[in-house]
């Protein structure tokens, strides 16, 4: 199986799945022990691919992603 992100969705989840997979709510909602394995290839493989998760501009860089990336969404997900 092959799924292709862009450059902003990559570092946007990469971001995301490094700050939730370790929290322990995040972890009761997992209710499928087997989950786990795809959430640790997924988190894995974007981790070996985005070198920019290393670069001293990552923040800022993952800023202009998230911007970019809700610009696209429009009105979905507003509150």
């Amino acid at each position: 199986m092959e799924i292709e992100l862009t450059d902003d969705q990559a570092l946007v989840l990469s971001d995301w799945l490094d700050r939730v997979m370790h929290r322990k709510d995040f972890s009761a909602i997992v209710d499928d022990r087997a989950v786990w394995s795809a959430l640790f290839r997924i988190s894995g493989a974007l981790e070996t691919q985005l070198s920019s998760i290393f670069d001293p501009s990552y923040s800022d860089q993952l800023a202009a992603a998230r911007q970019r990336l809700i610009g696209q969404l429009g009105e979905f997900g507003e509150a």
